[in-house]
């Protein structure tokens, strides 16, 4: 399985932001808005000074993550990476697994996260239905390089929550439930089960 080299900027558009917003963009609704604010937070901590010495990553990641993944549904990214296989699930064992799967995600973008800091993001529009939303962006890198990236969210309260990201027209959940899915078709789920515990495991980013 070859990496996809797109897909490891699958969450760029949450840690970078556009210098300037047009005036289209600044009239942005509020899942944009929502998102935007995730993004501005992300970046004071990856500015922070204090925070850029190597003896201070772990603190940088923590502080990331409290920003970063607070804006995630994980429960329904798991949900929807498992497939059908969720409802055949006991309630102990989906929580364990929505455990399992955010851990997968921490470490397959710890890296990437710290990575991207001078792109630029688009906001190009949104469309709300109901209590979903997509959120369409593109990510101009310093090469001039364009990447499309797309926020599905979720209404949960007050806040949209994201739960899932297509980078590419690549799917971060559906190219995770297509390996899970081929490990439990080959084996079983107390394989994926074990091979999620394994650290080693689904380490980096998504695989075709």
């Amino acid at each position: 399985m070859t990496p996809l080299s797109n897909s490891a900027k699958l969450l760029i558009a949450l840690l970078i932001a556009a210098a300037t917003l047009t005036g289209a963009e600044a009239r942005a609704g509020l899942p944009t808005d929502q998102i935007k604010a995730t993004v501005d937070k992300a970046l004071v901590v990856l500015r922070d000074p204090r925070l850029k010495p190597p003896a201070k990553q772990t603190e940088r990641r923590e502080q990331l993550k409290q920003v970063l993944f607070s804006r995630f549904n994980f429960a329904e990214m798991a949900k929807r990476s498992l497939g059908p296989t969720w409802n055949r699930r006991t309630p102990q064992e989906q929580e364990e697994f929505v455990r399992l799967f955010t851990e997968v995600l921490e470490r397959a973008y710890a890296e990437i996260i710290e990575t991207y800091l001078n792109e630029k993001i688009v906001y190009l529009n949104e469309k709300i239905d109901a209590g979903y939303a997509d959120v369409n962006s593109k990510v101009v890198t310093t090469k001039g390089e364009e990447y499309s990236i797309n926020y599905r969210a979720q209404l949960v309260g007050n806040e949209w929550k994201v739960y899932d990201v297509v980078a590419e027209n690549i799917s971060l959940v559906n190219n995770y439930r297509s390996q899970f899915n081929r490990v439990i078709t080959k084996s079983s789920y107390e394989e994926l089960v074990r091979r999620l515990r394994d650290k080693n495991e689904f380490a980096g980013a998504p695989k075709k």
